[in-house]
């Protein structure tokens, strides 16, 4: 009895909020050894507790290490080759802001003055102080940091997610290479430009490596045999362009991505300078590529795909010898590290941090399915379905709505949009890889820019229609959910869904395209998204996005139960949007209901605040659906 029942056990939210979390570290000096790190919440304490391991790159047994330790198997990328100097970071107050910056003698007073954009960001205010890096002599403690961008108005690392892969040495120990995007107020929320720095730390002048690129310039590496490497996209404030791998050879850079029809993640060099690896978006999946590197030879660069599966490559931890150590997941298991064997083309899976808590349940299975859209193109549609399924029984179901709205829709596993733990609670979800997914074309990840309420919204009603047909689709409960872009779809397919769904799911979404555009923080985002400002009369484009494709302007036809969930430090998609939503359900005598966060962005991070969410989530379900 003991056997069956653990074995019909199946995820919670419970359950999901004591999975542990890996972090890889990287590979230890000796290449022997991965390092890494694992935490887990404590719901009860509001907090996570973190644990350092090693484990042998060919596999065996982890070994606790304190985090102290940590720093003396890891190279330090901060200490210069020659081991003379080390770089670090720290906030500089750059300029004028706060009231009492201005008036000292009025040192209670709380007012922030600007005269230009980019006065907040993601979920922090600008106080005046940006990000800068420095370098000393390598003497154990600092000695005289000096301020490489001299007291400059910009940050590097950039906010709000830049960490230690914006700056690097030259392998001459001579420069140090840094990310920055060097504009100033309203100018850097309207641009996506970043640029690559080089500081030479004998004459402290700098000098811009890609003035000539008008877009995103980013994560600098250096090749083994010293050749500037990084990624690049060409157009100046879409965030969702083409992502290259770009190579410095001899005074010329070389395109290596170029020509592929793709969009790269994230990369490594061989040890022999010979050719690159990478993860990338490809039907569903993140996978693991690898592209040649020809120098001045005539041979064309090729990028060849090495792995292949329903799993997520989301990170390149290192190579050691015929391996890639990376991190992998999939719609079932949260990330573990394996090593994948170059020769054998096989994986072995070197963590297991949470394989006794799965072992013990029932986990859904899901299938690929494809779809023929609108207009005759072919849609991968993922379907998960609960523990146990029965295909004679029928399920309520729901459709997922994908954020981004560039972004690949793959086997991802969250600690939030759980397809494993919405299956398990006896939902089929729905999840299409609509227009604006990663891994099917560039084309087809470009046609949703400046059409958010067009064909991507038949994608969805197609796919949802599609599978709908199945007998196992109660077709009286369908519920739709999503977040961010995929909020966005929920409040405007809330207007034209034709009474097909029941019950509606929408957190930090955009639901009047007005108002996000005049408080969002990267204006660049909704230049690009919607082709201008809603005041340009005479751009047909951007006066269908904020008249035909605004969510508000449909709340006339709302007629389902929906819930809204926002973060009050979102300032992305500001409190204001789902606001307006809840303001108007609640006037129209619709049954609606606002779950807040004050102190969350646009994520839910804090254990206790991702339970309610989660317990809300499915209340609201149960109640409505």
């Amino acid at each position: 009895m003991s056997i069956t029942a653990s074995a019909q056990q199946v995820l919670t939210p419970e359950g999901l909020w004591k999975l542990s979390r890996i972090s890889a570290l990287g590979i230890s000096k000796d290449k022997k050894s991965i390092v890494y790190k694992v935490s887990t919440p404590d719901v009860a304490e509001n907090k996570s507790n973190s644990k350092f391991y090693t484990i042998p790159v060919n596999g065996g047994n982890p070994l606790e290490v304190q985090e102290s330790d940590t720093k003396d198997l890891l190279a330090d990328k901060n200490v210069s080759p020659d081991g003379k100097y080390i770089l670090s970071t720290q906030e500089v107050k750059t300029e004028k802001v706060l009231g009492t910056d201005f008036y000292p003698e009025l040192d209670k007073s709380e007012a922030q003055i600007y005269d230009g954009l980019d006065y907040r960001h993601w979920d922090t205010w600008n106080t005046g102080s940006h990000n800068h890096v420095f370098f000393a002599l390598n003497k154990g403690d600092k000695v005289n940091p000096f301020d490489i961008m001299n007291g400059e108005p910009y940050d590097s690392p950039q906010k709000p997610f830049g960490g230690d892969e914006d700056y690097i040495w030259s392998p001459d120990s001579k420069n140090i290479i840094y990310v920055s995007k060097k504009k100033f107020g309203t100018a850097y929320a309207i641009s996506t430009n970043t640029d690559l720095y080089e500081y030479n730390i004998e004459t402290k002048t700098t000098k811009n490596l890609t003035e000539s690129n008008p877009g995103y310039d980013t994560n600098p590496v250096f090749s083994p045999k010293g050749d500037l490497t990084w990624l690049q996209m060409k157009r100046d404030g879409y965030e969702a362009d083409k992502n290259d791998i770009i190579v410095r050879f001899n005074g010329i850079d070389m395109n290596l991505t170029g020509n592929w029809d793709g969009s790269v993640e994230g990369f490594k060099w061989s040890a022999d300078s010979k050719k690159i690896y990478f993860t990338a978006a490809i039907d569903g999946t993140l996978q693991l590529f690898e592209v040649n590197f020809p120098g001045l030879t005539k041979i064309a660069a090729t990028v060849k795909q090495v792995t292949s599966g329903d799993f997520d490559i989301h990170a390149i931890v290192d190579l050691v010898g015929d391996n890639v150590i990376v991190s992998r997941e999939d719609m079932n298991h949260a990330a573990e590290i394996y090593s994948f064997n170059l020769k054998k083309k096989a994986f072995t899976q070197l963590t297991k941090i949470n394989s006794e808590t799965y072992s013990k349940l029932t986990l859904p299975k899901y299938e690929r399915r494809y779809v023929t859209t609108t207009d005759g193109k072919k849609m991968l549609v993922w379907v998960i379905f609960p523990p146990n399924f029965d295909k004679n029984k029928k399920y309520p179901t729901l459709l997922y709505c994908q954020g981004g709205p560039q972004s690949p829709l793959t086997q991802f596993y969250s600690f939030r949009w759980n397809f494993s733990l919405m299956a398990s609670q006896g939902y089929v979800i729905v999840a299409p890889n609509r227009r604006g997914m990663y891994g099917h074309g560039q084309a087809w990840n470009e046609q949703i820019s400046k059409d958010w309420g067009g064909q991507v919204m038949d994608d969805y009603l197609s796919a949802i229609d599609d599978v709908s047909k199945e007998s196992y689709v109660d077709k009286t409960r369908l519920g739709c959910i999503g977040a961010s872009y995929g909020g966005y779809s929920v409040y405007y397919l809330a207007g034209i869904h034709n009474n097909r769904f029941k019950t509606f799911i929408a957190h930090d979404g955009v639901f009047n395209m007005q108002s996000m555009y005049g408080t969002t923080e990267e204006v660049f985002f909704n230049n690009w998204e919607n082709g201008g400002p809603y005041w340009d009369k005479n751009n047909a484009i951007a006066q269908k996005a904020y008249n035909q494709f605004n969510p508000i302007n449909f709340v006339d036809k709302w007629n389902t139960p929906i819930l809204m969930i926002q973060g009050g430090k979102d300032y992305r998609i500001t409190t204001g949007q789902a606001q307006e939503a809840f303001q108007a359900a609640q006037l129209r005598g619709i049954k609606s209901r606002l779950l807040y966060f004050p102190e969350e962005n646009h994520w839910v991070l804090k254990p206790q605040n991702g339970m309610v969410w989660q317990r809300e989530f499915y209340k609201w379900l149960k109640e409505t659906l």
